[in-house]
């Protein structure tokens, strides 16, 4: 019994509300653990007397469930105030990240390489959200090379609202913002990193997004400045990632999931794309090799949100601008990105 057990055990506990634990929003401030007797410290930014309670009672359930502990003392510490709303954390983990209002979730689509397919799932995934009935924003931060207007089909240049706010374009039932809305033609974007730092955070904060149930984030390839930015200005509720079956991708793949455990983002769970080819006469090819994104969630104890096979219409789809999760969801290739998308919303809430 140390205090990584408990702190392990203690993000089970969820904030009110919310599919994050109150590990990852950084509210556990001390534990202390001896002779079977465990004490753990919680400060909360919100002064919610009935959130505090909730996550007391969590924390001692969780607590005293563990082997060999016989006592256990959670304090929970409130700023000055008193209201019975089990209001959000005011801010995130790293101390400085805001909830953008009106978002009720973000959830970053990550991979550790690149040409896995992350864009690809990511377009697909949100106009599978879209098509479950839920409102879905898809924010593009691969700054230097943004897909998304080509897979979603729209180019337009957003307008400015009279809040002086970016108005985000809308295609196959998601909202939308990418760099490449910004840029003419085949222009390059030759910045350095402060440069990508400030255009993520006009991206999030100076865009009317309205009313979303979710926002994704597509990200670029690696864990460098935008993955950072991206990190310290908004409460992320989690982050996708996305593999493909063999060992070249999953070993680049446990970096990005590290990346995300040191800034305290949730890991969501793992898609594996391009799983497997079935021929027109059925047979079934497993190209990159096949079930290792299965086999590193098992290892990790991470949920499993599906495989993505290979099928000729997703890159067709992603081609014309016309996502088949969006173009054809009773298709075999739909249906596989609308599975994914429903045991994400089981995953979150």
């Amino acid at each position: 019994m140390n205090e990584e057990t408990i702190l392990n055990a203690l993000k089970a506990v969820k904030y009110p509300g919310y599919s994050r634990d109150i590990v990852s929003f950084g509210l556990v401030k001390k534990i202390a653990v001896g002779n079977g007797a465990v004490s753990v410290a919680i400060q909360m930014t919100s002064p919610s007397a009935e959130a505090a309670a909730l996550i007391k009672a969590d924390c001692e359930r969780v607590v005293k469930a563990l082997p060999s502990v016989t006592a256990a003392v959670i304090e929970v510490h409130r700023p000055v105030g008193a209201t019975t709303a089990a209001a959000a954390p005011a801010q995130g983990a790293l101390g400085n990240q805001i909830r953008v209002p009106g978002i009720r979730r973000v959830i970053a689509i990550a991979s550790g390489k690149g040409g896995v397919g992350k864009s690809t799932v990511s377009v697909n995934l949100a106009c599978a959200l879209a098509n479950l009935g839920a409102e879905v924003g898809l924010l593009d931060c691969d700054i230097y090379g943004p897909s998304i207007p080509l897979m979603m089909g729209i180019h337009q240049r957003p307008h400015v609202s009279e809040a002086e706010k970016l108005i985000p374009p809308m295609n196959h039932g998601v909202k939308l913002m990418s760099m490449g809305f910004l840029l003419d033609g085949d222009q390059p974007v030759i910045w350095r990193g402060p440069m990508i730092q400030k255009t993520i955070q006009q991206f999030v904060n100076q865009v009317e997004w309205g009313q979303l149930d979710y926002l994704l984030v597509d990200l670029p390839p690696g864990t460098g400045d935008a993955q950072l930015s991206l990190c310290q200005t908004v409460a992320l509720d989690g982050g996708v990632i996305v593999t493909t079956p063999q060992e070249a991708s999953l070993g680049v793949v446990r970096k990005g999931i590290a990346m995300f455990e040191k800034v305290n983002v949730p890991i969501l769970g793992i898609v594996e794309n391009m799983s497997y080819f079935t021929t027109p006469q059925g047979e079934r090819i497993e190209i990159f090799g096949h079930g290792g994104g299965r086999a590193e969630c098992e290892r990790r104890k991470i949920t499993f949100l599906g495989e993505i096979p290979l099928f000729t219409e997703i890159r067709l789809g992603g081609d014309a601008g016309k996502p088949v999760a969006a173009a054809a969801p009773a298709g075999a290739p739909g249906k596989a990105f609308i599975s994914v998308a429903e045991e994400l919303r089981k995953k979150v809430g």
